[in-house]
């Protein structure tokens, strides 16, 4: 018995490490490896790689035809943000008369569908839907009105750079590429400054890495872009559309690209409580998206497969690993170097805490928003595996508050007056 409880913890242990450590490690070596022109032997072992390298010196070479492209955001309550994201979206450097912009105004329940309405752009449509369904049923009904080759997906706090659309769009020239992700940065909703945290440094590191090896595993909902054809409808109860999107055009044998230069920005979640609940409703979201995305785990998928396993499903199960961890480690107590593991797992959990709710930025202090985060994010995906197994009925969203949302309330009169002939 004794025997088997070790097995268990270091397993557990094992794949927590291989999950956050080796994984990482291992698919940043590979995508140099692939990626890197001085690897032009082991490049050429593979045709579909050498033929991604070469898209990528290729776009950036002679001025494109640019196709008709639509701008699709789904919208809920958001009256607050809308005329600046409109502003935003009709001053990005794309011809003019080959861009779209579609608002779905998810249910009538502020003046967001008001201010779209009184927008002066031709270019600009709202689609406005007097009931809430959710975002998969806004999405489901804007695509098939969009007249764009490509159409862009983007949320409504997200404010793109000028030059993110074109560099979006460039990668359409090769037939091969259905969706391209461009790169999100978190800004501070107060000062306006970068408040990329440890944990989105992390994410944008993995997409960059699993970009080159093939094996993105789908979209930034706030920036991407898809050809339209490729498009299916997704289930109403979807809760997070954009990897199931993104993941659908795998399923479709077509490439998925992360051009880090198409950038756009938005506001982090202004405590700790929000975060946390956008977190868990992604987790729950993952579990949901194994129901269409099996196939894309098995093993003749190469590369894509073996991301999907190690940066998603063990990662969503890393709660039941830790938890597994900890008890057996309890049972083995009475072994000295046992309890000594355990003294180290409740000093860890303890330090986790306390940098969750009392650290106020001191540089020692680092360490533990480090262990902060870790705890916060397994058990975000612990509480959104019990709303999943809970079971899922519809899908729509709670909107994340932002730190503007005060400041911005008493300005929605003003600009309604603005915009109103």
């Amino acid at each position: 018995m004794t025997t088997f409880l070790e097995f268990l913890f270091w397993v557990s242990v094992g794949l927590v490490a291989y999950v956050y450590v080796a994984y990482p490690l291992i698919a940043w070596a590979w995508s140099v490896t692939m990626f890197d022109p001085a690897q032009r032997v082991v490049r050429s072992l593979s045709k579909r790689m050498l033929s991604r390298y070469a898209r990528y010196t290729r776009i950036a070479q002679a001025e494109l035809n640019w196709p008709k492209v639509t701008l699709i955001i789904a919208a809920y309550k958001e009256e607050d943000v809308i005329l600046q994201r409109l502003h935003n979206a009709v001053m990005v450097d794309y011809p003019g008369d080959k861009l779209e912009i579609i608002i779905g105004c998810d249910g009538n329940e502020d003046s967001t569908g008001e201010i779209v309405s009184t927008f002066q752009d031709s270019r600009v449509r709202l689609m406005q839907f007097p009931e809430r369904r959710g975002k998969a049923s806004v999405l489901n009904d804007c695509v098939p009105q969009a007249q764009g080759d490509i159409v862009i997906f983007s949320d409504a706090n997200t404010m793109f750079e000028p030059q993110a659309i074109r560099r979006l769009v460039r990668h359409f020239q090769d037939a091969d590429v259905g969706g391209v992700c461009g790169k999100l940065i978190l800004v501070d909703g107060v000062t306006g400054e970068n408040a990329d945290g440890l944990y989105w440094r992390y994410e944008n590191f993995m997409k960059r890495s699993e970009g080159r090896l093939g094996a993105l595993l789908g979209f930034n909902g706030a920036i991407y872009a898809i050809r339209r054809e490729l498009y299916e409808p997704i289930p109403p109860q979807t809760i997070i559309d954009d990897f199931l999107i993104g993941m659908r055009i795998h399923l479709a044998d077509k490439q998925l690209i992360y051009d880090e230069s198409a950038v756009a920005f938005e506001e982090t979640a202004p405590h700790v409580q929000a975060e946390f609940h956008r977190r868990a409703r992604i987790g729950a979201g993952g579990f949901q998206s194994l129901t269409w995305l099996a196939p894309l785990l098995h093993p003749r998928r190469g590369r894509l497969a073996w991301a999907f396993w190690s940066h998603k499903i063990l990662r969503w199960l890393c709660p039941g690993f830790l938890a597994i961890a900890a008890i057996t480690n309890v049972a083995l107590v009475s072994q000295p170097f046992f309890a000594r593991i355990l003294l180290v797992q409740e000093l860890f959990y303890a330090t986790a805490v306390f940098g969750l709710f009392f650290s106020d930025g001191r540089r020692w202090q680092r360490y533990m928003k480090l262990q902060a985060l870790f705890v916060s994010v397994n058990a975000a995906l612990f509480v959104g595996f019990c709303r999943w197994y809970q079971g899922i009925k519809n899908g729509t969203w709670k909107r994340t508050e932002r730190t503007a949302d005060v400041e911005q309330t008493n300005e929605v009169e003003q600009q309604l007056q603005e915009v109103t002939p």
